[in-house]
């Protein structure tokens, strides 16, 4: 399985980047694809998650009401629209996959162990 990102970029605060995550290899039908992202300093933190069977979504309270996680099962390639971002959105965004049914919550938070990484990209928010 491989998982290329892509679609960071620099952007004022208040702006909006839409980020791709093109998955390939994947053998079932199965399957979530969860974003992360890390920025200097912090721990890894996962934003989002959509499963391909029944579309379900998760969004960490941070981003919640201002991205959108989205599927194209035809192009195999999930999307995370990024609105009205803020400084503190800066980070590596990476995409992950597994072959689980739903994405999984434990504690308020995403599982963070994951088979399957992409490279990440660079979201840069200014101020």
């Amino acid at each position: 399985v491989q998982l290329q990102a892509s679609g960071g970029g620099l952007v004022q605060n208040g702006g909006s980047l839409r980020l791709s995550c093109a998955a390939s290899g994947l053998t079932l039908d199965y399957y979530v694809i969860v974003w992360f992202r890390q920025s200097s300093g912090k721990e890894r933190e996962g934003v989002s998650c959509i499963a391909s069977v029944d579309g379900s979504t998760y969004y960490s309270d941070s981003v919640k009401g201002r991205f959108t996680i989205s599927n194209d099962n035809a192009k195999n390639t999930v999307y995370l629209q990024m609105n009205s971002l803020k400084p503190e959105d800066t980070a590596v965004y990476y995409c992950a996959t597994d072959y689980w049914a739903h994405c999984i919550v434990v504690n308020g938070t995403l599982l963070p162990n994951y088979d399957y990484w992409g490279q990440g990209t660079l979201v840069t928010v200014s101020s």
